[in-house]
Formats: C-alpha cells, structure tokens, sequence
C-alpha cells in the first residue's frame, strides 16, 4: 500500500509503537497481543485491493421461467350469466355471513367438539382434503347406497364445515387450508362438499388480504371459469355455486378484473 493512500485511511487494529524481538518472525503463532495485532496488518497489507473471482459460466444454472397467469376470467356459457341484481344480492348475503362469523367467534370456539371430530394439523394437506371432502371424494369412490340407516359416517362423506370448527381456525389454517382446497380443485371436479368449503373459507378469510391469499383467491375464480365452461350437461346448480365463487372473489374482495359483466 502506497505511504499516501494509506494515511488516509483509518486503521482498524492501529499498533502504536511498541518493542518487538528483533527476531519477530510473522509466520509463526503470536505469543503476545502486539505480536497478533501486526500479523494481522501484515496480513491486510498483502491483501490486493480488487478480487476477481473465477466462475466457470458452464456450471451457472439456467435462469428459471415463472408462469404467471395475468388473464381473466372464461365468460359463462351462453344464458347463464349472473344478473348484476343476483351479484349485488350475493355480496350482500356474505358480508352478513361475516359479521355474524366474527361477532360469535368466540361462542363457537368455546363449544365443544364432538368425540369423533379431530381436526388435522394445519401442516398435514392430505389429512385437510380427507376431512373437508371425505374418503369417497378423496379416493373417488362411488357413493353406495347403505341398506341400513345407521347415520351419517363423516369419515366417509367429509365433515361439513362447521361454526364450531372453522371458527377455531387461525388466518394461517385457514389461508393453507384453501391452498389445500384450491390445488386439489386444479385436477379435481367440483363437488358440493368442495363449494361448502370454500364458502366458508373464503367468509373467514380477513381483510386486507395478504398476498398469498389474493392470489390464491385469483387462481379459485379462473378454475371456477374454467369448469364453468366446460360443463357439458349445464348442470344448473353447479353453474350457480361456480358463478357464486366468482362472485364473492371478484366483487367482494375487489378483484373487480375476474367479475362477470352482465350480458
């Protein structure tokens, strides 16, 4: 280092004055502190004032593609478009749904579960998509008919989503909860147990929302779009729970860009 440039830089281990052995050796362990203290600047010293580093371009992974989805949503089948009347009266029947959610919260959450009720851990995804939607959807089993009427078996059918569960959830459950829901709805046909669920995750989903949940809720309403359209037999009921879904995301959570225009 040059005398100049060095006076104008501060020492960060300044050795002042000091009686070394004259037979100092610098590559050998340092026997007292100011022997430590000038190693290290010698050591500094010989350091070079750039460093280049050498990267073999041949072993640089290539840049990964994300697909981001910025489309809309599929417009309905022909006839079945929402009225702006029947979406405004949705919106408003949900909010009330909410506010009722919120202010028993704690009463519901206070109730007793009953015995054969355990809900999952809000990590365990399969565990979430066996409760919400029972074995038979989950494994895709036919629904037979019992020859005798012993009750429901939740365990089979899914338990529904009630105050008394869902109001023990957490944002976080709920919002992994949904992710669970949505993933399996991607490959999945929708089923009534399905848009249960979804209803009522979506009136416990708090605002504003976080990111991860807006887009969650983005990427439910274009699948409802997407199974909208290709419904074959124009099974109007399910065409409505589609339309409600879309609904709910676009005009009550402000997503005004995926909302069915009246025709």
């Amino acid at each position: 280092m040059e005398p100049g440039l060095e006076e104008l830089m501060p020492r960060l281990l300044p050795v002042g004055d000091c009686d070394l052995a004259e037979d100092f050796d610098p590559t050998v362990p340092p026997r007292t502190p100011q022997e430590y203290l000038k190693r290290v600047q010698i050591e500094a010293a010989r350091c070079p004032d750039v460093v280049v580093a050498q990267i073999d371009p041949r072993k640089l992974k290539k840049k990964p593609t994300v697909n981001i989805s910025i489309s809309g949503c599929q417009p309905a089948p022909e006839g079945y478009s929402p009225t702006l009347k029947w979406q405004q009266q949705q919106v408003a029947n949900f909010s009330a749904v909410r506010q009722s959610l919120n202010k028993h919260r704690n009463h519901w959450r206070s109730q007793h579960l009953d015995s054969n009720v355990t809900m999952p851990k809000s990590e365990d995804e399969e565990g979430w998509k066996k409760f919400c939607l029972g074995e038979r959807v989950y494994s895709e089993i036919d629904a037979l008919s019992d020859s005798e009427n012993l009750g429901i078996d939740y365990i089979k059918v899914g338990f529904p989503p009630l105050l008394s569960i869902v109001s023990r959830m957490n944002q976080a459950t709920v919002t992994s909860v949904l992710e669970y829901l949505i993933s399996w709805f991607g490959e999945k046909k929708f089923t009534p147990e399905l848009g249960r669920w979804l209803y009522a995750l979506l009136a416990c989903l708090e605002k504003p929302l976080l990111p991860e949940a807006h887009s969650l809720i983005r990427q439910l309403a274009r699948r409802c779009s997407e199974v909208r359209a290709l419904e074959e037999s124009k099974n109007e009921e399910q065409i409505s729970a589609l339309n409600l879904i879309i609904c709910l995301v676009s005009r009550y959570f402000d997503q005004r860009d995926l909302a069915d225009e009246p025709s």
